[in-house]
């Protein structure tokens, strides 16, 4: 049994995703008060980032905006507990409360969410402009032209062909 190809749109769908993730959950935790990562922090974020969006591609369930919810909430609370993990802490008198960490990620999903929904909406209705204007275009290239008929006349080419064969032939002694 084979697997069906990823359409086009669920490509675009998990490259966004995975984008999403890993920039937001970064956003979001600098807006949150957290340093930006370095060294193997970033690797596993990309990890991260690449696993939310090869989800969103190979699923067809992340078409729906839930799904697609419940994966950039996953992906922003592993983003979050691998940059928490990047050993610097929340703490100090500069140091904003949790509820504004926690309010950055969820705006972060949510913006999230809404980004790549947009962009599925939108790729699919400029796919199918395309389409339709590609088969348009197609229909009337592919039309044949008005084509004049042969002016070529069977009975006056015959005549030429039978004025231009010549009757003569070897000489009547030659052939004894």
């Amino acid at each position: 049994m084979s697997v069906p190809a990823a359409a086009p749109v669920d490509r675009v769908r998990g490259v966004a995703t995975g984008l999403l993730t890993a920039a937001l959950a970064m956003a979001a935790h600098g807006a949150g008060g957290g340093a930006l990562p370095s060294g193997a922090v970033a690797a596993l974020l990309v990890v991260v980032a690449i696993t939310a969006g090869a989800l969103a591609a190979s699923t067809v369930r992340a078409r729906s905006p839930r799904y697609l919810m419940g994966l950039l909430a996953a992906g922003q609370l592993l983003g979050h507990v691998l940059l928490s993990a990047a050993g610097h802490h929340h703490t100090g008198p500069a140091a904003p409360p949790a509820a504004a960490m926690f309010a950055a990620h969820l705006v972060a999903i949510v913006a999230g969410a809404a980004l790549i929904g947009a962009g599925d909406r939108l790729w699919r209705a400029v796919s199918r402009t395309v389409r339709t204007i590609v088969r348009v275009a197609y229909a009337v290239v592919a039309r044949p032209a008005a084509t004049a008929h042969s002016a070529d006349q069977p009975l006056r080419s015959a005549l030429l062909l039978a004025a231009s064969v010549s009757h003569r032939g070897p000489p009547v002694s030659f052939a004894r």
